[in-house]
């Protein structure tokens, strides 16, 4: 089971997040162009460096050159009781062993001398050619360049991909409020800190460092500091005894999660130790990294500077009721800001920056009804603009929050949009939940047939398409133009 974060309710910026999105597209290219490399890179490294270890241990006495001096040393340094078991020649350890393992043992000191020389020829080579020897980020190796180019390589599909959204999600709203300048350059350091904090709890590991967790986990703990009562929507997934996921959609403010996610990385660093495969010190270190350094540009000032020099940059653009508002929004006079957002949706009414922070608005005044509505209208101004999957995500949202239905027109566009775009069951749904809300219009039987037709066409649900048909045909709406296909598609439900 796990903890997702979908969205919050800060999202939305007054201009495009251009450095946020010029860091993921980087480290998308990266991942394209590294990833398959590094795997095989990875499985020839390791490989050699056993034998080297192996060799060394049974033959103490072989000749070696200072990159496998330091190889060895950094081991008996980072796990010296494994280094033990070996010099001692634990049998436990060589239980199963590869043919070269067994042959190994028996060497003469000649032999043993050749095949020490062969290794150090075959590590060096590889090394040298290495990506992550090379670029990701080595505590007992480390470069200055690996500060920053570890920060770009990832190890996996799900590594990249939850990497990059947890970055959008806090780093596109903190490049809104510090600027292109001041955003860049945190997120490099946070990167390079959070390396950093990982080196001084394991300075002897040879285990290469990647990932962009470190920087986005600064990224995490500025956010806390400057959206700290911001809501954030999670989905929790778990699996109960089937295969079949089960979800539950809930929002918490940030000051609740975040420092919770904080504190998972502390007893996870605290339990598994240098054991784990994720680098919860690197986590740790950003996190601390990204509050610290958030809160000096509060209390110095400067985030205050940044934040006007933006808004008078992109002032001339919003209308002047909405840019009031948002004066007045963070004074905390939330009041006045409504009664600005409102007069603006009076003069303009599909005027979408004043809505949006009136449905934010109504949330922090706890205007449920109000709230709901500006959801509703929200939906139909997405719609109108054809940016249907926000209209989506504010019909979800406007549901969540306990609406029940919104106008015909823009429901059965949801419904229309859903089925192209194979969410059937979904489609379905709506169709019904459409008929029933408004069973006196005329598209209700239109929504029952609908509803029928892709359970029986495409969910292969005779039992339910035959119930929405038999709806549908003692529906009160005059339906005479519907009567051939209710009487066909009920005939082949029940057969």
């Amino acid at each position: 089971m796990f903890i997702f974060p979908l969205s919050h309710e800060d999202l939305r910026g007054r201009r495009w997040p251009w450095i946020t999105i010029g860091i993921i597209v980087i480290n998308i290219l990266v991942f394209f162009g590294t990833y398959g490399s590094m795997e095989d890179q990875s499985a020839k490294l390791t490989q050699t460096r056993v034998k080297v270890l192996l060799l060394v241990a049974n033959h103490p006495y072989v000749r070696l050159t200072p990159e496998t001096q330091k190889l060895v040393e950094t081991f008996k340094t980072g796990d010296p009781k494994t280094w033990a078991r070996l010099a001692a020649r634990d049998r436990r350890l060589y239980d199963e062993a590869p043919a070269w393992d067994v042959r190994m043992r028996e060497f003469e000191p000649s032999e043993a001398h050749a095949e020490m020389a062969a290794l150090d020829a075959e590590w060096k080579s590889l090394a040298e050619g290495s990506i992550l020897q090379r670029y990701g980020f080595v505590p007992a190796e480390k470069t200055t360049v690996s500060y920053v180019t570890a920060n770009f390589l990832h190890g996996g599909w799900l590594h990249i991909i939850f990497n990059m959204w947890f970055l959008w999600l806090a780093g596109s709203v903190l490049e809104d409020v510090w600027g292109r300048l001041i955003y860049p350059i945190f997120y490099f350091l946070a990167g390079a800190v959070a390396v950093a904090a990982h080196a001084a709890m394991f300075p002897h590991s040879m285990v290469p460092l990647i990932g962009a967790s470190g920087a986005v986990a600064g990224l995490m703990g500025a956010f806390l500091v400057r959206f700290f009562k911001t809501k954030i929507d999670f989905v929790f997934i778990w699996w109960f005894l089937s295969l079949t996921p089960n979800t539950y959609r809930f929002k918490a403010p940030a000051f609740l999660m975040l420092p919770l996610w904080l504190g998972m990385q502390l007893l996870s660093a605290w339990l598994l130790g240098d054991m784990s495969d994720v680098a919860y010190w690197a986590h740790i270190g950003g996190f601390v990294f990204g509050v610290v350094i958030a809160l000096g540009l509060k209390v110095s000032g400067l985030e205050h500077k940044v934040d006007q020099a933006i808004e008078a940059e992109v002032s001339w653009q919003a209308d002047p009721r909405v840019t009031k508002a948002s004066g007045l929004l963070e004074q905390n006079q939330l009041d006045a800001a409504i009664a600005e957002l409102r007069q603006a949706v009076q003069e303009k009414p599909d005027l979408l920056e004043a809505h949006t922070m009136l449905e934010q608005l109504y949330w922090r005044t706890q205007n449920f009804e109000a709230h709901r509505a500006t959801l509703a209208e929200l939906c139909r101004l997405n719609i109108k603009s054809k940016d249907m999957d926000a209209a989506w995500e504010h019909y979800g949202a406007f549901t969540n929050a306990g609406g029940e239905k919104i106008a015909t027109g823009d429901w059965v566009h949801i419904c229309r949009w859903l089925e192209s775009q194979q969410n059937l069951a979904g489609a379905a749904a709506e169709y019904e939940k459409f008929a029933h809300a408004y069973p006196a219009d005329k598209l209700a039987v239109y929504s029952l047939v609908a509803a029928a037709r892709l359970h029986l066409k495409k969910l292969n649900n005779k039992p339910e398409a035959a119930r929405l048909y038999r709806e549908a045909a003692a529906s009160s709406v005059p339906h005479l133009d519907w009567d051939d296909a209710i009487k066909r598609g009920l005939a082949e439900a029940t057969t």
